[in-house]
């Protein structure tokens, strides 16, 4: 199974699948999957831009409403998490994932899917400790806090990633778990990111919650954006009895010079002596920035494939919907000490209910609606407002089925559920359930103004960079011709890797005083050499290119085509001749950089 990783994607989604069609169509292979790593921007029409926060120069109309509508369809079916940058009014409607789009799934605060027979997790948003025990109270219209805080991560999601215990295979994140980036050259980051610097000293750089899950759940792979950067990393857990290793690789945004795109083959064997994830981070979707990696994992499945709902998740969903804050008040996951039930760890006769109130099928059903008038593509993008609350008829279908809360349901009075300014946290019987009597003057508080009504008729991976003695032995971040060498070979990683210790699962909260562990230290790794072309039966990762964009500079004059340049021509399609461009607003043309160093590479202009 094929699958392409994406950093921030800032709604480029045309140039995205450009680019991978590109490949498909040079290398002769399908791409069954693409994985955004959040930035991505939902945005229908000019109300959703004014739900964005970002300032205002950044707020345009670019692709997406184009997949909305039904003008276009993404090629590849697609899983998105939300990062910083969201149209959040509409990520909102599905907090436990749904369509955003035709074939574009969104994974919503958290969630866990099965693609393939592959388990694929993610979490949504930032780490703000001081948000991050607040409920999701956030509603539009947004005031300008409001605006920034929905995209900040909760607790509650963390609390109900770290009660999952079956393996995962993949997890994605927009900011970096907190430790990730001690385990790959700092050094050659600091080079290219200065002002990380003081961060990365004091081992502040990153996300405690997606920490807390990373050392939990252990995942073969974990993909990153946000920092715009492309980063790889070999991550170590310490367990009873077992050790297991994470590999990290961030990646950039698709800009100019910048890492955004990793091709890559995975070996088709991740078992024992030792489980391991892979972590990298990527960039966001521009010209020379490394944004999106392709990766060859196995699959137990034949394609066509399908995105199905995962049991253990909709298990924990259920079991924990008692958690589920909705006010600006902090609320403490329960641990050990709590009178509450702490530990929901999953039973197969729990998993065996669940099947059969989904008559034993958890395929998820393409029934994606339309909510909010698309763009028309020719309306001032400036004049947009902001929307009120929306039900989104997906969310409902999932609420009903496993008798959750929706809490847009509940802020627009379309719920029989507690009033949110009046929920009773401490509203848990003995064992651990919850108490559904009907509370005293029960009731929603928010005016029927409040709810907009829409009808439907009228809607149109990189190799780990470790510590060196030569810094030579490193690709560089920016402005490098040669290809970054994907994830190190697993025999290599089980001794030249960062080790952690794994927390206590029954911990109550976050804990984000300052570590008093000895600093990590990092053992030299020499990275494999690397080889050109691309074969998709190699079992090496170092096998494959990074697919970079190369941005031609009018000052210089045109930079020297190489035999790799890809554009299309007029007509839309791929083109292989090297002078024609993509059409884009900074006229850039795509193109895969192979290993080959020679002299007329280096002294091209940028």
């Amino acid at each position: 199974m094929r699958i392409a990783v994406e950093g921030c994607c800032h709604d480029e989604l045309e140039i995205i699948y450009d680019v991978l069609e590109h490949i498909q169509h040079v290398e002769d292979t399908k791409i069954d999957l693409l994985l955004m790593c959040g930035d991505f921007e939902a945005t229908r029409n000019p109300d959703d831009l004014m739900c964005m926060a970002v300032p205002a120069k950044y707020r345009d109309m670019k692709y997406f409403y184009k997949y909305y509508k039904g003008e276009k369809k993404a090629p590849i079916l697609t899983i998105v998490i939300g990062g910083n940058h969201e149209a959040s009014n509409y990520m909102q409607e599905l907090p436990y994932g749904g369509w955003l789009a035709p074939n574009i799934y969104y994974l919503g605060y958290a969630g866990i899917v099965n693609v393939g027979g592959l388990r694929i997790g993610g979490i949504s948003g930032i780490y703000k400790g001081c948000d991050y025990h607040k409920g999701h109270f956030e509603k539009p219209p947004y005031t300008d806090s409001a605006m920034r805080s929905c995209y900040h991560t909760r607790s509650l999601e963390v609390f109900r990633l770290k009660q999952v215990y079956k393996d995962v295979d993949i997890m994605l994140s927009h900011d970096w778990p907190l430790h990730a980036v001690q385990a790959g050259n700092k050094e050659q980051l600091c080079r290219y990111k200065p002002h990380f610097r003081d961060e990365i000293m004091q081992n502040t750089l990153g996300s405690p919650a997606a920490q807390e899950v990373l050392t939990h759940i252990k995942p073969k792979y974990w993909f990153s954006a946000h920092l715009h950067c492309k980063y790889s990393a070999v991550i170590k857990h310490r367990g009873k009895g077992e050790d297991k290793i994470t590999k990290f690789l961030a990646l950039d945004k698709c800009l100019p010079k910048r890492s955004f795109l990793q091709v890559l083959d995975l070996p088709s064997s991740m078992e024992p002596p030792y489980k391991i994830t892979k972590f990298l981070a990527l960039d966001k979707c521009l010209p020379k920035r490394s944004f999106l990696q392709v990766l060859d994992l196995p699959s137990s499945m034949e394609p066509p494939y399908k995105i199905q709902l995962d049991a253990e998740w909709l298990v924990i969903l259920k079991n924990t919907n008692h958690l589920l804050n909705i006010t600006d008040s902090a609320r403490y996951m329960p641990g050990v000490g709590c009178k509450e039930r702490y530990d929901f760890k999953v039973k197969d006769a729990e998993i065996t209910k669940l099947l059969e109130d989904f008559g034993g099928d958890l395929t998820l059903p393409e029934n994606f609606q339309i909510t909010a008038q698309p763009y028309d593509g020719t309306s001032d993008k400036r004049k947009g407002r902001q929307p009120m609350c929306r039900v989104n008829p997906q969310t409902t279908l999932l609420c009903q089925m496993l008798g959750i809360t929706d809490p847009f349901a509940v802020f627009c009075g379309q719920s029989n559920e507690e009033n949110p300014e009046e929920i009773n946290i401490d509203s848990e019987t003995s064992d651990g359930t919850q108490d559904t009597s009907e509370p005293e003057d029960a009731g929603t508080t928010t005016a029927e103004s409040d709810v907009e009504t829409v009808s439907q008729e009228s809607l149109s991976v990189d190799d780990s960079m470790h510590d060196t003695t030569s810094s030579e032995q490193f690709p560089t971040f920016m402005h490098s011709q040669s290809i970054d060498e994907n994830f190190l070979h697993d025999e290599a990683s089980s001794s030249n890797c960062v080790e952690q210790s794994t927390p206590s699962r029954d911990s109550c909260a976050m804990d984000t005083t300052k570590s008093d562990q000895s600093p990590i230290k990092l053992s030299p790794m020499m990275l494999p050499s690397p080889k050109v072309g691309f074969d998709s039966s190699c079992n090496e990762l170092s096998d494959v290119p990074n697919i970079q964009i190369r941005k031609r500079c009018s000052d210089d004059g045109p930079s020297k085509p190489s035999s790799m340049d890809v554009g299309l021509d007029n007509a839309g399609k791929i083109s292989n001749d090297p002078v024609k461009k993509f059409k884009r607003r900074n006229l850039a043309v795509y193109s895969i950089l192979t290993n080959e160093k020679t002299e007329d590479s280096e002294s091209e202009p940028t």
